[in-house]
């Protein structure tokens, strides 16, 4: 019995397994894809927010750092 359960499910993962694909083609079919300006502008204000935020991080350790060094004196 428990093999004749599982002959069927392996029988039905091939065309749940298309139906699948079908479906995720579909979805990506509607997907907005962003153009070569929007790709280089998007990447643009990431690489200056990175570096922003590297500033801002690397000044709190000098500061904490130094702080540190003069409470442990």
């Amino acid at each position: 019995m428990a093999l004749q359960g599982q002959l069927d499910r392996v029988r039905d993962a091939v065309p749940r397994s298309v139906t699948f694909f079908q479906e995720v083609w579909a979805e990506l079919r509607k997907v907005h894809w962003p153009s070569l300006k929007e790709t280089y502008a998007a990447t643009g204000i990431v690489i200056v927010i990175c570096a922003i935020v590297a500033v801002f991080l690397g000044t709190v350790d000098v500061v904490l750092s130094q702080v540190v060094q003069f409470v442990l004196r």
